[in-house]
């Protein structure tokens, strides 16, 4: 639309459940929203990623709370943690209903909570708002 300057953010999927990951990446294409997208199956994997340069700025990170092995609020304090990742732009998309998980996660900054079920209309409304996001707002490039 005429944005010269105008460089689409990566996504980083932290997702282990094979049919979520596949219809988020369905929405994207049924929108026709070209970011690239990464996933990764837990947080250990996240974490390699974005450590060994994998995953490129700007990023905005789609992370479910409920893993194995790393789950997504000990992925978010490892990312606060570290002098490189801790303005990770991170979204929670998980089934987790529970108050003290949107504490815990909210406490680690990130930029909203959102649960899958209430996405009515599939993925379509998630990837409609991360569309509006990041061409509203300036993401750091380093």
């Amino acid at each position: 639309m005429g944005d010269i300057n105008y460089k689409h953010a990566t996504i980083l999927l932290v997702e282990d459940d094979d049919i979520d990951a596949m219809s988020v990446e369905r929405a994207f294409k049924k929108l026709r929203i070209v970011n690239p997208i990464i996933r990764a199956k837990d947080g250990i994997i996240a974490l390699e990623l974005l450590k060994n340069g994998t995953v490129t700025k700007p990023y905005i990170m789609l992370l479910d709370l409920n893993m194995p092995r790393m789950s997504g609020l000990e992925l978010l304090i490892e990312l606060r943690k570290d002098e490189d990742l801790k303005n990770s732009i991170v979204f929670v998309l998980t089934t987790s209903k529970d108050d003290e998980d949107k504490i815990a996660a909210y406490d680690q900054n990130i930029a909203g909570y959102i649960i899958k079920e209430k996405l009515q209309h599939g993925f379509d409304e998630l990837v409609k708002l991360l569309d509006h996001y990041w061409r509203l707002v300036e993401l750091p490039e380093r």
